[in-house]
């Protein structure tokens, strides 16, 4: 039987001290079909093992809705890794952070007032207990002392910066150890005091998480943890991009050099990312600080993988660093072909009003819901009632989240946008009626602004009157059958679109010899949402700074493949184009 174990300052596997050199990849942003050669290549580079968060609002959706198939099969994710001869370390949080749509917290906890999040609050407690549980029980036969690849379990994250509630944290402990899980518990926080001393229990090891200072921060988390092997446990060789903002990068050469420093004073690590993958569907966060800011579809993270699973020259800088410390395989990645590039043009087009009523079901109510109260936690939504005023108006909303085309009739009067504080639009005399199609751009995942609502946030006032009287349509897309049921009627009987004017979905067909990754150019349209043979490679914008979407050759076929977008703007040519391989860079603020 394989021991783990923590002995004086080390981390010991089978008696013999044991460095941890691991790199995180996240089952949830990558594809299954390309989890084994990203797990291979992390070996490739000198690893020994792999990091994940557990998603809650990913594996259930809606309370009891529990899913762990597919792209959520942890239990085959953790078998693949053991597979390649690695260690793996879960974090199933129940709060990840990880620039993931409500920093993983499923958006019906926060329907009910009462549930006391991240605190030893019974309704809480008993909702995340049902849910560790759930992953535990993938988890605990997966351990090293039972033959698997897990080696650590993290209690809750980077809990210093949000509380100091030592009772729910033992009662975390409590709910883990009683699952079965055997091997040692960390905490991971900030390297400053209050969050070291506020986000652990004594029995725990804790361990810290930055990017750069590698002396002056292991020392900071010795003063905390006296005894005990040092972790970097979220050793950020990278970061995330925002809609609106430059590609963030870190210098290969000071990432390479902190990291010797970490490993030279005998330390553990955790990259973060070595793999990033992508935010599929709408599965990306935001962040909150005065200014909302969501997080493109893109986690790139310029890690030493990119997003398209390929060897970066940080990747070969590691390398050479973890090669002073540890062997490291004499194989090299072999380097994929580049995607193939090529056009083709869209061949039908439908309005989305024309298909919407299929798309979901209406609600009708005086006061005005948000998405929420209507359980629709994800994506985007339709408002509409009546208006008749006879001179000019201004029509003001409580708060939009995140993003409102505003319509009366068929004539679009603009845009109200959260990052730009809008809240108000002007309208000529106008009767008839008020449509207000509303995306959800993701939820905040750090911060006192998780689990917010979203959708509209009333009052809705007309000239200082209060409207009501609001039917409101969810639009459900997790399935578009309807869709393209309609765009097939419409490839029969109308002529291929020239330009695309949204809301509109359109369709584009093309013929692959054998399935292999793609990647979709994006910045000739406008902003919208895109699926490959129906799935949601996720959003697309030409504020940038993300250029194309990634498309998985899992998601494609020998033969026959279709791409349907969703362009909420518009589109100067219906046109898809193909390139060779994924673009960050564009701003347009």
């Amino acid at each position: 039987m394989t021991t783990f174990e923590i002995a004086g300052d080390d981390f010991v596997l089978d008696g013999e001290p044991y460095r941890i050199l691991s790199g995180a990849i996240h089952y949830f942003r990558v594809h299954p079909d390309d989890w084994a050669d990203r797990i291979h290549k992390a070996r490739l580079m000198g690893l020994n093992t792999i990091e994940t968060y557990v998603p809650w609002n990913a594996h259930e959706p809606r309370p009891g809705d529990w899913r762990a198939d597919g792209p959520l099969d942890l239990g085959r994710f953790l078998r693949t890794i053991a597979d390649e001869g690695m260690h793996a370390i879960v974090r199933p949080g129940p709060y990840i952070c990880a620039e993931w749509d409500n920093g993983g917290l499923p958006a019906w906890l926060f329907t009910d007032p009462e549930v006391g999040i991240r605190r030893s609050e019974p309704k809480f407690v008993a909702a995340l207990t049902e849910y560790l549980r759930n992953v535990l029980d993938i988890v605990a036969p997966l351990q090293v002392a039972e033959g698997g690849p897990v080696l650590l379990v993290q209690v809750e994250n980077e809990y210093g910066a949000y509380g100091d509630d030592k009772a729910y944290l033992q009662q975390l402990v409590e709910v883990i150890r009683d699952a079965g899980i055997t091997v040692p518990l960390t905490t991971v926080d900030q390297p400053q005091d209050d969050m070291l001393e506020n986000g652990s229990l004594p029995g725990l090891l804790k361990t810290a998480s930055f990017g750069s200072r590698s002396r002056e921060r292991l020392a900071t988390l010795r003063r905390h943890q006296p005894t005990g092997p040092l972790m970097c446990s979220e050793f950020w060789d990278g970061w995330f991009d925002s809609w609106g903002t430059h590609h963030h990068t870190t210098p290969v050469e000071e990432s390479a050099a902190e990291l010797d420093a970490l490993l030279a004073l005998g330390a553990s690590v955790n990259l973060y990312m070595f793999h990033g993958g992508t935010n599929f569907g709408f599965t990306n966060g935001a962040n909150d600080k005065g200014v909302y800011q969501p997080i493109v579809t893109s986690y790139d993270y310029d890690a030493p993988l990119d997003e398209a699973g390929e060897p970066t020259e940080k990747f070969w800088a590691f390398r050479d660093v973890i090669a002073k410390y540890a062997p490291v395989p004499s194989l090299e990645p072999v380097a994929a072909a580049a995607a193939p590039a090529f056009t083709v043009p869209f061949d039908s087009a439908v309005p989305l009003w024309a298909v919407a009523d299929r798309l979901g079901e209406w609600s009708h109510t005086d006061s005005l819901p948000s998405f929420d109260q209507l359980g629709h936690y994800s994506g985007l939504g339709v408002y509409r009632t009546e208006i008749d005023t006879t001179e000019p108006a201004v029509l003001e909303f409580g708060e939009v989240r995140d993003r409102a085309y505003v319509s009366v009739g068929s004539s679009r009067l603009g845009v109200l946008a959260r990052d730009h504080h809008d809240s108000a639009i002007s309208l000529s005399p106008s009767r008839g009626t008020l449509t207000v199609l509303v995306e959800d751009q993701g939820r905040v995942d750090y911060g006192p602004r998780i689990g917010e609502s979203k959708g509209l946030i009333g009052p809705v006032q007309l000239n200082g009157e209060e409207l009501r009287r609001w039917s409101v349509l969810p639009l459900q897309l997790s399935s578009i059958e309807p869709v393209r049921e309609a765009l097939d009627a419409s490839a029969a009987s109308d002529p291929s679109p020239e330009r695309l004017a949204g809301p509109v979905f359109a369709r584009a067909i093309f013929d692959l010899d054998e399935p292999g990754q793609l990647v979709l150019d994006t910045t000739a349209w406008g902003k919208g949402v895109a699926w490959i043979n129906g799935f949601n490679l996720g959003r697309y914008w030409t504020r940038g700074p993300q250029e194309t979407l990634y498309v998985p050759r899992g998601v494609l076929r020998a033969g026959r493949n279709e791409l349907v977008v969703l362009e909420l703007e518009s589109a100067a040519e219906a046109i898809a184009a193909f390139v060779p391989e994924p673009r960050l860079g564009h701003t347009e603020v």
